[in-house]
């Protein structure tokens, strides 16, 4: 079966003469469904995974979503939930009992970090955060009761990325399970499954609804994983997607290629821009060559989309905040993926008076680029740093 890209977003899971030929998929917007003997009721209350019952599971408009992103992630299954929070929840969830252990990849997504520091502790569970950019740190940190490798590659901060096929060489040799947070690429730029990885989670918020309207988690792996995390944590948990959104982020998909290219494409003029400024230290991507992990990123990855980061040349938080604040254009605002730029400083998490000028964690600045005219951004950006120069002639 053709399994190519545009197949996949245009075609795949899409029965047209099941629902009048509509170009479009229908909204399946019930609650529950119906049936005409009781044996069949009893048969899916036995087994809710292998048909429809109620929408907290399965739905026929959120199953075709499911099709397309199985297979742009070389997947057999995915589920799509409620938020990318919700999918690393449940994927982690599944995988652990009383008294585990997890390894984690240093400065994961806070709502992961806040799960393997705040809840998961409170049932004896406990993570040993590493630098991922070393093969031997997991080696070294692996331990009798180690259940998970917890990986985010690239990271949405700082753009580490972690050997994924090398770890999950690892991993399987131990009976681990590996989980890799794919946010920053989506499918068309990398498949951690493909390289090995057992589950492959992401933030559909971002590039796969594209439009900042839709919030939304998946997580992708084989059959048996995704049916164990479906019949238990999911179902219990009920962070099921709405028919809706499934079918918002099924619209979105079908803009996602041009997107991320027109985005990457923009991100390189801004980069470009931004390395030749005097007030930028320096600017941050997988990509770079100044990155000494780069040929791993360009093995792993066919691209790097708009998502970056880059260090001011400040003295004072209060000098970022002149920047962003003098943007016209460009939104100050979390997440990624849309049509429109953002700016999200670091500093904005710092407790007050913490400031380190002397930290480049400190001066970082992440930025989204959106699907704005290169030059409108970068004119945007050249008046804001022209502000804090101003500022410091008062």
């Amino acid at each position: 079966m053709d399994q190519s890209i545009s197949y996949i977003i245009n075609e795949l899971g899409e029965e047209r003469s099941m629902y009048y030929n509509a170009v479009a998929p229908p909204i399946i917007q019930t609650s529950n469904f119906a049936f005409n003997k009781i044996s069949d009721l009893s048969a899916v209350f036995e087994d809710e995974y292998s048909a429809y019952l109620y929408s907290r599971g399965l739905n026929p408009t959120v199953d075709i979503l499911r099709k397309k992103l199985a297979a742009l992630d070389g997947a057999e299954d995915c589920l799509v939930l409620n938020s990318g929070a919700s999918a690393i929840y449940n994927s982690v969830m599944a995988n652990v009992k009383t008294g585990d252990h997890i390894i984690s990849v240093n400065n994961p997504y806070s709502w992961a970090k806040h799960l393997f520091n705040h809840i998961l502790p409170r049932f004896g569970v406990n993570t040993t955060y590493i630098d991922g950019t070393r093969i031997e740190n997991f080696e070294e940190t692996i331990q009798p009761n180690t259940t998970i490798i917890y990986l985010e590659s690239p990271n949405g901060w700082s753009g580490e990325v972690q050997d994924l096929a090398a770890i999950a060489t690892l991993a399987k040799k131990k009976g681990i399970v590996t989980i890799c947070d794919n946010s920053f690429s989506t499918p068309l730029y990398q498949q951690p499954v493909k390289l090995g990885i057992d589950i492959s989670i992401q933030s559909a918020t971002k590039y796969i609804g594209g439009h900042s309207d839709v919030v939304a988690g998946v997580l992708s792996g084989t059959k048996e994983m995704i049916k164990k995390i479906f019949e238990s944590e999911m179902l219990c948990t009920g962070n099921v997607i709405s028919p809706q959104n499934a079918w918002l982020l099924i619209r979105g998909l079908r803009t996602l290629p041009m997107r991320l290219e027109r985005v990457e494409k923009t991100a390189q003029s801004v980069r470009t821009y931004l390395e030749s400024h005097s007030l930028i230290e320096k600017v941050i991507y997988p990509f770079s060559i100044e990155n000494p992990q780069h040929l791993l990123a360009k093995k792993q990855m066919k691209g790097v989309g708009g998502l970056f980061s880059f260090v001011l040349n400040v003295n004072s938080d209060e000098e970022i905040v002149i920047f962003c604040e003098s943007l016209r254009h460009i939104l100050i605002a979390v997440s990624w993926g849309g049509h429109e730029s953002l700016v999200m400083p670091s500093c904005a998490s710092l407790p007050k008076g913490s400031f380190d000028k002397n930290n480049l964690q400190h001066k970082m600045v992440r930025m989204y680029v959106g699907l704005e005219e290169d030059s409108y951004l970068i004119a945007d950006i050249s008046q804001a740093l022209d502000k804090i120069t101003a500022a410091r002639t008062k």
